[in-house]
């Protein structure tokens, strides 16, 4: 009867740092809760609390490090009965305080010099390091806690101890290192172990190099690395065992890493077995024991990166000279992988890219990729695999230059890496263009959902802030990030300076100048994101921890503020109309800032900061029109100007009516003007004006600028200009992407009521515009899945809604022109074409 159990928003997490952690269920038979129960024996019991809450926090002594616990929920439903016990979810903390680490960082002696300083040069080969121990006895539990700079892989006995990659996870690595947790009970044995650690630079350490691609270069820290292993035996003693200096150092087969440039790898250097107890490390080196402590380490509350697809080649081309092309047939982020049967010594060089030359050639240059990126590998003997570990590529081709001609397709594919946030959201329709757009952004959210939500994974790969709330809603509906946002927030807050600026990425791993680090609309992430949690999710937790640090950047801003206007920022990117006054598009990102720091305030009892904050929302508007609003329109007319005006409220009631008449007719004909920061407040504008059939109409268009202009010209990935394929830039970027929430919301009709949030009170509104004769969308609300379908033809139209276990919907039909109008036995009307529904399957009909 109870499903879901999670903690923390995370099913039987371990490592957690906190001491009161967040314990939710979703309901399985039980259409609506009035109490509940939650144990966690020989720590907390509840008691039976009279609420329909399915998210609490635990409520017993604050917990400490290594804590392990089970627990488990009953529900009350409405007409009394109590539910059986659920079964059981478990959590285990991580190390709370940095005396819980007894282990050393440590590293290869070649990556530091003599003051203890990163070496910065061409980099060397990257580090293998090894430490061998004895378990005593029969082992019940072994845990290992790991960490490292910039990327480790870490392996017990030979065998890796986790399918997670990329690790650790961005962050300020001078101020925090992520550690992870891994159960490893099943790797060790009685007797002697060995613990392996292979370390790469990753971001942490960009060094400069003259042969290759670099956004930038500088150092956080070189490769270094921190492992602890707790073992437990089955007769209640315990040891552990670490990194320390004990442990020895050598050089491995790849030989050299860059995050941007490309990776090297020497098949014939590998050292099989180097990992395993008993190795000849005869010739291997002391390591050199690093003096930082385990003051920085922080673990990881969130999914962490991973394989999530393997995508054979689907051709190998031959280029107009000879050489050859694998396309594994859609844009992506991750690996190439090579899988070949060749003999020693054969020198490969690997090109990713988005797109070909006329010559069948891979393209790459600073504004599509940046260039030149390539990875090379030297083969081995026989059978063989090989792929990148310690950096990644976008691509969809895959130039193999060096190959000989008789080895097929099916010596490449992709392994295409992201955050394994669940995937949730499914969206389809009558209309094949409307399928392949979403594809389309859906394919560019993913080759960016990394550690942080970056903008593009080649040239790029930084956490440019602006889409990660102003397209929340894209990415929410399709993933469950409610885990995966709270822990961007962290690295977010992190990146806040001291006089409380948000740098336009975080982390801030390179400062960039003017607008390109200070604009409020990039920046308001950390006030945006919190109350988007709350409103998603129910959860508090981000503006309780935030709150702070959400103050300090709203009044940054207003210390910047002139008579309550902004002048400084990037103003609405990538827009094709520049006459958009960088100011009024900054004063509106403060505004919404303001706003929101209104409504977070009033949810968290902060009364009288949320009448401050109203009251300045009230002055910033009243100077945006006195600024801005000359001859009857806002800005000069133009269409990013109106459309932040009308979403501010500030358009004369009688003027509305005209401004959005110009927005749709422009809208309708595919006429767009406004760049990425206009764009979703355009679709909000015009969703909440009912203006579904000009949305529709330029969701359907093909002509520049629209996303069908990039699908009919072969678009795999959202591009970062409307006119991407054709004109280059980035293949793979999302920023574009704010349509997809009207696809969810406005075509499928899946929202929320108003006052409600973590979809307690759906609103289910679906449009039926145009042509299109039938939708299906389906994501999922903390209390379970929703989804909507409907059609329509020969003059009928029917509706299906799922409304999950404690959660109720208010259901409006479209007004289709229609006579008759039918609701299922159990809907209440509330209204024309109107009907309250509690949880359940439900089906609405109409006709002539």
């Amino acid at each position: 009867m109870l499903k879901n159990l999670r903690t923390c928003d995370l099913t039987d997490p371990l490592g957690l740092e906190t001491a009161r952690p967040v314990l939710s269920w979703q309901l399985d038979g039980v259409a609506e809760q009035s109490a509940y129960h939650v144990r966690v024996p020989g720590l907390w019991d509840s008691g039976e609390v009279e609420s329909a809450d399915q998210r609490v926090t635990y409520g017993g002594e604050p917990l400490t490090s290594r804590t392990a616990a089970r627990w488990q929920v009953r529900v009350r439903d409405a007409e009394g009965r109590w539910s059986d016990w659920s079964r059981e979810a478990r959590f285990e903390l991580g190390l709370l305080e940095a005396t819980d680490w007894t282990a050393s960082w440590i590293t290869h002696p070649d990556w530091y010099d003599e003051n203890n300083d990163p070496r910065v040069g061409e980099g060397h080969p990257l580090p293998l390091l090894a430490g061998e121990f004895t378990a005593k006895g029969a082992i019940a539990q072994a845990r290992l806690y790991v960490a490292g700079l910039g990327v480790y892989v870490a392996s017990v006995n030979g065998a890796p101890v986790t399918d997670a990659v990329l690790e650790p996870a961005y962050s300020d690595f001078t101020q925090r290192v992520v550690y992870a947790v891994h159960d490893v009970t099943a790797l060790l044995r009685e007797g002697g172990n060995a613990l392996g650690l292979a370390l790469g630079p990753g971001i942490a350490h960009v060094f400069p190099h003259q042969d290759r691609y670099m956004k930038f270069f500088g150092s956080k820290g070189a490769p270094r690395a921190i492992a602890q292993l707790d073992v437990s035996y089955a007769d209640g003693t315990s040891d552990r065992f670490g990194t320390d200096a004990n442990w020895l150092a050598t050089q491995g087969p790849t030989t050299r890493s860059h995050w941007y440039g490309g990776e090297d790898h020497d098949a014939r250097l590998e050292l099989p077995g180097w990992d395993a107890p008993g190795a000849d490390r005869s010739g291997w080196r002391p390591v050199t024991v690093r003096p930082e402590d385990a003051g920085m380490l922080r673990s990881r509350a969130c999914p962490p990166v991973k394989v999530t697809e393997d995508l054979p080649a689907v051709e190998k081309l031959v280029a107009t000279d000879g050489t050859a092309v694998f396309d594994v047939g859609a844009v992506v982020a991750g690996w190439p992988e090579l899988r070949l049967n060749l003999p020693a010594g054969k020198y490969l060089r690997l090109l990713p890219g988005d797109q070909l030359d006329d010559f069948g050639r891979v393209v790459q240059s600073k504004p599509t990729t940046g260039a030149p990126i390539f990875n090379t590998y030297v083969t081995k003997d026989g059978p063989q695999t090989w792929h990148p570990t310690f950096r990644y590529d976008g691509f969809r081709y895959v130039e193999a230059q060096g190959l000989p001609e008789h080895v097929g397709a099916d010596a490449l594919a992709a392994l295409v890496l992201r955050a394994d946030n669940a995937p949730i959201g499914r969206f389809e329709t009558s209309d094949p263009l409307l399928n392949d757009i979403h594809t389309i952004i859906d394919r560019a959210v993913r080759g960016n959902m990394y550690s942080v939500l970056t903008d593009c994974p080649h040239r790029e790969k930084l956490g440019w802030l602006e889409q990660a709330h102003l397209l929340f809603d894209v990415v929410a509906y399709n993933y469950d990030v409610a885990a995966y946002c709270r822990e961007l927030l962290v690295t977010i807050a992190e990146a806040q300076t001291e006089d409380g600026l948000v740098p336009d990425t975080a982390p801030e791993y390179v400062v960039f100048d003017g607008a390109f680090r200070d604009d409020p609309n990039w920046g308001s992430a950390l006030i945006r994101m919190p109350w988007q949690i709350y409103r998603w999710y129910g959860d508090t937790s981000a503006m309780e921890l935030h709150y702070d640090a959400m103050g300090r950047y709203l009044d940054y801003l207003t210390g910047k503020s002139g008579d309550g206007i902004l002048s400084h920022g990037l103003g609405d990117w990538f827009g094709l109309d520049r006459t958009t006054p960088v100011p009024l598009v900054a004063t509106w990102g403060y505004w919404r800032a303001a706003r929101t720091m209104a409504k977070v305030a009033g949810v968290l009892g902060r009364d009288d900061d949320a009448k401050r904050y109203r009251a300045l929302t009230d002055a910033i508007s009243a100077a945006f029109t006195g600024a801005f609003f000359k001859d009857g329109r806002f800005g000069g007319g133009g269409q990013a100007s109106e459309v932040f005006a009308l979403d501010m409220g500030v358009v004369p009631e009688d003027l509305a009516p005209g401004v959005l008449d110009r927005l749709g007719g422009a809208v309708r004909e595919g006429d767009i003007t406004v760049g990425e920061i206009a764009l979703p407040a355009l679709y909000q504008v015009l969703t909440r004006a009912g203006r579904h059939e000009e949305l529709f109409g330029f969701a359907t268009s093909t002509t520049h600028p629209s996303y069908g202009y990039q699908v009919r010209n072969g678009a795999t990935a959202l591009t970062e200009a409307w006119d991407g394929p054709t004109r280059g830039l980035s293949q793979n970027h999302y920023m574009l992407g704010a349509i997809d929430a009207w696809f969810y919301g406005g075509l499928g009709g899946i929202g929320q009521a108003p006052g409600s949030n973590g979809f307690r009170r759906l609103l289910i509104e679906p449009a039926a515009p145009g042509d299109l004769t039938s939708v299906r969308a389906s994501t999922a609300s903390p209390f379970g899945p929703i989804g909507v379908s409907w059609q329509r033809a020969d003059g009928a139209y029917s509706l299906e809604v799922e409304v999950p276990a404690g959660s109720s919907a208010e259901v409006r039909l479209p007004d289709l022109g229609l006579s008759r109008y039918k609701a299922p036995e159990g809907a209440v009307p509330v209204g024309e074409r109107a009907w309250r529904v509690p949880a359940g399957q439900w089906t609405f009909g109409a006709g002539r």
